[in-house]
């Protein structure tokens, strides 16, 4: 995976380190090896995704490689005098759905996207990952995740397993806790079937009025952004047919 990035925290407590920063609590790596999590701004807003995984008594921060140098600075700025070094690195990532290779750790965000692998790199196992992402309504970082934009919650990160409501103070909890409590969400990702196609980005109506945006697409089925309450009946994008699947499974 070349559009991957890896960044090292070591010294005492990496883990406890990022407790305080990220969505997700890492005091699960002890017992799964790897956790899926993002960090966000102080007003609850996305700013990267990534997956943390435990290399002996240090943590990896998998990162989409186009994310990965602010990251990098803002974790430096939350370093400030906590003994913990940063580094990039440089190390391959590999993922598949087949067999496992030894050492590989399961993709915490749902079993059909298979595992991950560290420090070696396997050739590509002809996987159709847009496919498994639109048929599990999965948001891909510099797709669907924006930063600055995109709300977590909203985006499916509690059924991706990748907030923990429990663990505490984090950068960024205030907001998601305040939606989380929140009978139901008003907005989200969810699957839709197409009748016709739309390029990325493509808005979503009905009766003239803004529904949502269409995003990655396979086949006849895409990952669509919608405003629940209005997106009833057939929708239009372009010159596509739009019909919303799991709106009640996108949150």
């Amino acid at each position: 995976m070349n559009d991957r990035a890896i960044i090292r925290v070591s010294g005492d407590n990496p883990a406890g380190f990022l407790q305080g920063l990220v969505s997700n609590d890492t005091r699960k790596l002890a017992k799964d090896g790897i956790v899926y999590a993002a960090i966000l701004t102080p007003q609850g807003k996305y700013l990267a995704d990534f997956f943390l995984v435990a290399q002996g008594a240090d943590v990896l921060i998998d990162v989409a490689a186009p994310l990965a140098d602010d990251l990098f600075k803002r974790l430096s700025l939350y370093k400030l005098r906590a003994p913990v070094m940063l580094a990039r690195e440089e190390m391959p990532v590999s993922r598949g759905t087949g067999p496992a290779p030894d050492g590989a750790l399961a993709d915490p965000r749902h079993p059909a996207l298979g595992w991950r692998a560290y420090g070696v790199a396997l050739p590509e196992d002809g996987t159709d990952w847009n496919a498994l992402r639109v048929a599990h309504c999965v948001p891909e970082t510099g797709i669907e995740l924006v930063p600055n934009e995109t709300f977590i919650l909203e985006a499916g990160f509690e059924r991706l397993h990748g907030v923990d409501f429990r663990k505490g103070c984090y950068v960024g909890q205030e907001v998601t806790a305040r939606m989380h409590h929140k009978t139901e969400l008003r907005k989200g990702f969810a699957t839709v079937r197409l009748e016709g196609s739309a390029p990325v980005g493509t808005a979503i109506e009905a009766g003239g009025k803004p529904v949502g945006t269409l995003f990655t697409q396979s086949g006849d089925h895409a990952i669509a952004y919608l405003r629940f309450d209005r997106a009833e009946g057939p929708l239009r994008a372009a010159d596509a047919t739009v019909f919303a699947l799991n709106m009640a499974s996108s949150g």
